[in-house]
C-alpha cells in the first residue's frame, strides 16, 4: 500500500519527466505522433518556423458566431457531408427510420436489431403531432459493463448497451439488450442529453473546423485535419443553437502559440456556428511521447468487475465505470451500512464566464468515449499521513479523525500536462472513526486560464433514511426534493449543514468545504441537491446531465427535481454535489493549474492541484 496525504493535505508538487522533443521537428513527424496516439489527443503544435503571429484579441473580445452556412456550398466543399445527408434520407425511409452502426460483429448487430423493434424506443423518435419519424442515429453498440447493469439486471452477463440519439428532440435513450435471449431488458429515455460520439463524428467535426473559412481566417493558415485537437467533446455556445445543448455541438480546438482557438461545430445542423479565443497561459509546450495507459489491464480488473475491499473496519465494493468516474458501492463501516452508493457523474468546464462557453465531459474506463478524460492506470489504496504537526502513528491528530485509508483513481488527457489536456483525481477518504470524505480534486491545465471547473458528485446514503437541514437554530426535516446554495446555507456549532439518520437515530452530517479542512482548497462554493432515488437516474452509468455553462442552479441535478418536486418521504434520498472552482494562473497564487518548466536538463511538471467535496462524520 503508498502512502499519502490526505485529500485535505493537499499541495503544489512537482514531478519530473522526459525532454522534450527537439523544437525543430517536423510538422509531419508530429502529425504522426498524433495519429498514432490510442485515445484523445491535444491540439496539434504548429513548429514555431510555420507559425503565423498570433491574434491577440482583448479580454473582452466575446468571440464570433460564424455566418450562416450555405448548406449547398458546404455540401460541395465537404463531401462526406452530403453523403451523410442522403443515409439519413434514407433512414427515415427505412424500417426502423433510424441511421444504422455499420460494421458491427454478429451479436452486436443482433442487439442493434432488438434494440430498435421495441415499441417504446421507436415511439420516442416519432413526432407525437404527425406521426412521422424523427432523425435519430444509434451512436454506439457495445458490451454491457458492470456499471450499466445497475442492481436490477445483475445476471445479464451477456448483454449489450445500445444508444440511440434523436436530433429533433436532443433526448437519448439508452436500451439493455441479451442478444443471445432475444430480449430487451431495460431502456432509460435522457431528456436533453448527449451520448459520446462515435469515432467517425469525430472527425466529421475536425473536417468542418478545419475547412471552415472562419477558421482559416482566424489562425492566418489552412490547419490540416491533425491540428483539430478535442473534436469529440461536447460543448455550449450562448446566443447560438448550441446554447443549453440544445443541438449536438462539439468543439475542435487549435493551438498556436499561447492561445487556443475554439472552432464550435454544430453537428446536428453539420456546420461551424462560432470561434473563441482563449489564452493557455504559461509553460512549455513539448509533446509527451510515452503512452503509459494501461488499458487492457484497467479494463480487465476494474471495468469488467467489481473489486473489494475490507480495511480498518470500512467494507466496500469499487469499480470503473464508462462515464461516471470511480465507483464506491456498499459502504458499511464496523458491519452498519453507510452509503448504497457514491461516484463522479460530470465534468462541466466554462471559460470566459460572461460568454458562456466550455465543455460537459466525463471521466471513465479507457475502452470508451473519445469525450472522456480516462483512467490513468487503475485505482490505488494509499495510507492517510496524520495531520502535520498534530499527531502521530500512534497518536494521529483528532482533526484527522484517526489514520485511516484513501482509494484514489487518476484520469488524465494522454498529453496532460500540455494546454488542452486535462487531469481528475477522484478521491474517497475513508478514517477509522468512522467519518469519510467523497470528493478529488482538478490538476489542470485546461483550455484556457479563465477556467470555472464544476464536478458533479452523486451520493447515495444506505436504506431510506430521513434528511434534516440546520435552519439556524435546530434541524429541519427536510420533506420534498429541492436544492440549496452551500455558501448561503447555516451551519451548526459543528459546522454541519444537512444530515441523515435512520430509525436507531444513527446516521451521517455533512461538513461543506469552506477551505476549513486544511487542503490549500478556496472552498466548493458547491450547489446541493436533494432527490428521490429512481433508477433511470443514476442507478446505472449516466450519460452527461447537464450544461457546461450555467452559473445559477441549473447545473444537471435540478432536472431529476422540477419542475414538481416530489416528497422524499418513503424513499431511498440522493444528494447531488455540484462544487465550484475558479482556475488561476498567477505566480505565487496558481490553483486549479499545472507548469512545466526545464529543470537539469528534464521537463519537470509543478501541480497546483484545487481539491474539493464535503466530508462526513457519524451521529452517535
Amino acid at each position: 500500500m503508498g502512502r499519502s496525504t490526505p485529500l485535505s493535505r493537499y499541495a503544489t508538487q512537482a514531478s519530473r519527466g522526459r525532454a522534450p522533443a527537439a523544437p525543430g521537428m517536423a510538422l509531419a513527424a508530429l502529425m504522426a505522433l498524433a495519429a498514432c496516439a490510442g485515445g484523445p489527443t491535444g491540439p496539434m503544435v504548429v513548429p514555431p518556423s510555420t507559425q503565423p503571429s498570433v491574434p491577440t484579441p482583448s479580454d473582452a473580445d466575446p468571440g464570433q458566431l460564424a455566418d450562416p452556412t450555405d448548406r449547398e456550398a458546404q455540401r460541395l466543399a465537404l463531401p462526406e457531408l452530403a453523403e451523410r445527408e442522403r443515409r439519413f434520407a434514407a433512414a427515415l425511409e427505412a424500417d426502423p427510420p433510424v441511421l444504422l452502426r455499420e460494421g458491427l460483429r454478429a451479436e452486436a448487430a443482433r442487439a442493434q436489431r432488438l434494440a430498435l423493434a421495441d415499441p417504446r424506443l421507436l415511439e420516442g423518435l416519432t413526432d407525437p403531432a404527425t406521426g412521422r419519424p424523427m432523425r435519430a442515429e444509434v451512436m454506439g453498440v457495445r458490451p454491457a459493463l458492470p456499471a450499466d447493469l445497475g442492481q436490477t439486471a445483475a445476471d445479464c452477463s451477456g448483454c449489450y448497451r445500445v444508444e440511440v440519439y434523436n436530433y429533433a428532440s436532443n433526448a437519448a435513450f439508452v436500451a439493455l439488450v441479451d442478444p443471445t435471449a432475444g430480449s430487451l431488458r431495460g431502456l432509460t429515455v435522457h431528456p436533453a442529453a448527449q451520448p459520446e460520439l462515435p469515432p467517425e463524428l469525430a472527425e466529421l467535426a475536425a473536417r468542418i473546423a478545419v475547412t471552415a473559412p472562419e477558421v482559416q481566417a482566424a489562425l492566418g493558415y489552412v490547419p490540416g485535419e491533425g491540428e483539430a485537437g478535442m473534436p469529440g467533446v461536447k460543448t455550449a455556445l450562448n446566443e447560438s443553437e448550441c446554447e443549453r445543448s440544445r443541438h449536438l455541438c462539439v468543439a475542435p480546438t487549435f493551438q498556436l502559440g499561447g492561445r487556443a482557438l475554439w472552432a464550435i461545430v454544430d453537428l446536428t445542423d453539420g456546420r461551424l456556428v462560432g470561434l473563441r479565443w482563449t489564452d493557455l497561459g504559461r509553460g512549455a509546450t513539448a509533446r509527451i511521447t510515452e503512452q503509459s495507459l494501461q488499458d487492457a489491464v484497467v479494463m480487465a480488473r476494474y471495468c469488467q468487475k467489481d473489486n473489494r475491499l475490507t480495511r480498518a473496519g470500512w467494507s466496500l465494493r469499487y469499480r470503473l465505470t464508462p462515464s461516471d468516474g470511480l465507483e464506491v458501492l456498499d459502504l458499511s463501516f464496523e458491519g452498519r451500512p453507510v452509503l448504497a452508493s457514491a461516484k463522479l457523474v460530470d465534468w462541466h468546464v466554462s471559460y470566459s464566464g460572461s460568454e458562456g462557453f466550455g465543455y460537459s465531459d466525463a471521466t471513465g474506463c479507457p475502452q470508451f468515449s473519445s469525450a472522456s478524460v480516462v483512467a490513468f492506470d487503475g485505482p490505488r489504496v494509499e495510507a492517510i499521513e496524520p495531520a502535520a504537526g498534530g499527531g502521530t502513528a500512534d497518536a494521529p491528530a483528532a482533526d484527522a479523525g484517526g489514520r485511516g485509508f484513501a482509494l484514489v483513481q487518476d484520469f488524465r488527457s494522454e498529453q496532460w500536462p500540455l494546454p488542452c489536456n486535462y487531469r481528475y483525481l477522484q478521491r474517497f477518504e475513508f478514517y477509522r472513526d468512522g467519518s469519510f470524505r467523497v470528493g478529488g480534486a482538478n490538476v489542470g491545465r485546461g483550455c484556457g486560464n479563465d477556467g470555472t471547473y464544476r464536478p458533479v458528485l452523486r451520493i447515495q446514503p444506505a436504506g431510506r433514511p430521513g434528511l434534516a437541514e440546520w435552519d439556524g437554530a435546530a434541524w429541519r426535516p427536510i420533506e420534498t426534493e429541492g436544492y440549496r446554495h452551500e455558501p448561503d446555507a447555516p451551519l451548526d456549532p459543528a459546522g454541519r449543514m444537512l444530515r441523515w439518520t435512520d430509525d436507531a437515530a444513527g446516521g451521517y452530517a455533512m461538513l461543506p468545504n469552506r477551505g476549513q479542512l486544511g487542503d490549500g482548497s478556496r472552498g466548493d462554493a458547491a450547489w446541493v441537491y436533494f432527490s428521490r432515488s429512481r433508477p433511470e437516474e443514476g442507478e446505472a452509468d449516466l450519460l452527461t446531465i447537464g450544461p457546461c455553462c450555467n452559473t445559477d442552479h441549473r447545473q444537471g441535478p435540478e432536472k431529476f427535481i422540477e419542475p414538481a418536486p416530489e416528497p422524499l418521504a418513503g424513499s431511498s434520498p440522493v444528494l447531488w454535489h455540484v462544487a465550484r472552482m475558479d482556475n488561476d494562473d498567477r505566480p505565487g497564487a496558481a490553483y486549479c493549474w499545472v507548469e512545466t518548466r526545464l529543470r537539469d536538463g528534464l521537463i519537470e511538471t509543478v501541480e497546483h492541484p484545487c481539491a474539493f467535496g464535503p466530508r462526513f462524520e457519524p451521529i452517535r
